[in-house]
């Protein structure tokens, strides 16, 4: 246990020294990020999640302290790996672990990564709503990301404890995103709409916070005579948290089809999350390009809640997560190529 909490504190330390930077950069004043900055931005994140799985690639068994056949064997029975390791080659096994670490790892990262697109939708539509100026998105964003981190490690714990005390969870999860890739698949063509006045998070709050339509610059608070009240900045950082907590209902159980090593499902996760503001900014004005985009992350969707449900006879049939990430990227760029091959057509 003490291994995993060095590896999982020396994570959280490199993230928060990370996000402090990030944060310096670009947190100077209120002015929207532009496209360079933010090229920029999620070109490093993507370095340090790569970076991240050659740690693990090379010092993977760090993480659960395995240096003998004995551990070995427990963990992978703990974590369900679907790997054969050679007991009398304790070096080969120890690679081999670390390798299908790496594979469990990117993966669950692309899947995430790839989910956070539909999560821009709704923020750019939320943004659009609320009438939220561009040079402000970034100081919402921020918080919202630190907020998601939190809910996040939250859920990935409480998921690896309901799978570990109840493996039958996991026909739940698949069965759940089945029909969550089929609903998106139905509703690819709706339009989504967003009533600030009437959200439900919002009348929550109007009820016990005083509410002003007014913004004042970039703060989440204004007083006025002595009477503090939470300005549409402060609503729609709200708004956005509790979207993302619907999106940890999807999102979560994808990533562990992938592993049941919670650890794995956290540091994915959270390299996705933290690559998510930058790829904001990125494609905030062309992700109305990417059309197709919905269909492939339904079908993603459908993909992997489908690997969930039939997860024992695909590890019979020899069928490795470097199966599931080929098939997972192939879906993603099918999906991008046809959004470019085939743009949508301007209404007139």
């Amino acid at each position: 246990m003490s291994h995993e909490l060095l590896f999982f504190g020396g994570f959280i330390i490199f993230i928060v020294l990370m996000l402090a930077i990030d944060l310096g950069l670009f947190s100077k004043s209120d002015k929207p990020v532009s496209f360079k900055a933010a090229a920029i931005m999620s070109a490093i994140w993507v370095f340090f999640a790569l970076a991240f799985g050659l740690v693990l690639y090379v010092w993977g068994n760090e993480l659960h302290n395995v240096h003998d056949i004995a551990t070995l064997k427990e963990i992978i029975a703990k974590h369900y790996h679907n790997i054969r390791i050679n007991e009398n080659d304790l070096a080969a096994s120890i690679q081999l672990y670390n390798k299908t670490l790496t594979i469990e790892y990117l993966t669950g990262y692309v899947v995430e990564y790839a989910l956070s697109v539909d999560n821009i939708f709704v923020m750019v539509l939320l943004f659009s709503s609320f009438g939220i100026p561009e040079k402000y998105y970034h100081k919402v964003l921020v918080w919202g990301i630190i907020g998601a981190i939190v809910l996040r490690c939250i859920f990935i714990f409480v998921g690896a404890a309901l799978i570990a005390k109840f493996g039958w969870i996991l026909y739940v999860f698949g069965a759940f995103l089945v029909y969550t890739g089929i609903t998106m698949y139905i509703n690819r063509n709706k339009e989504e709409e967003v009533d600030p006045q009437n959200h439900p998070v919002v009348r929550f709050a109007s009820k016990y916070f005083k509410v002003t339509p007014r913004l004042d610059g970039g703060r989440f608070f204004l007083v006025e005579n002595g009477v503090r009240y939470v300005t549409p900045l402060f609503l729609v950082l709200l708004v956005i948290e509790f979207t993302d907590l619907i999106f940890a209902v999807d999102s979560i159980p994808a990533i562990f089809s992938v592993t049941k090593d919670p650890y794995i499902v956290f540091f994915s996760n959270i390299f996705a999350i933290l690559g998510l503001r930058s790829m904001f900014f990125l494609l905030v004005n062309i992700i109305d390009k990417f059309h197709y985009l919905k269909v492939g992350l339904a079908f993603l969707l459908i993909f992997i809640g489908a690997k969930m449900l039939l997860h024992s006879w695909l590890e019979e049939f020899g069928f490795q997560t470097v199966h599931s990430l080929i098939i997972i990227i192939s879906i993603l760029a099918i999906s991008i190529v046809a959004s470019l091959m085939f743009p949508k057509k301007e209404e007139i």
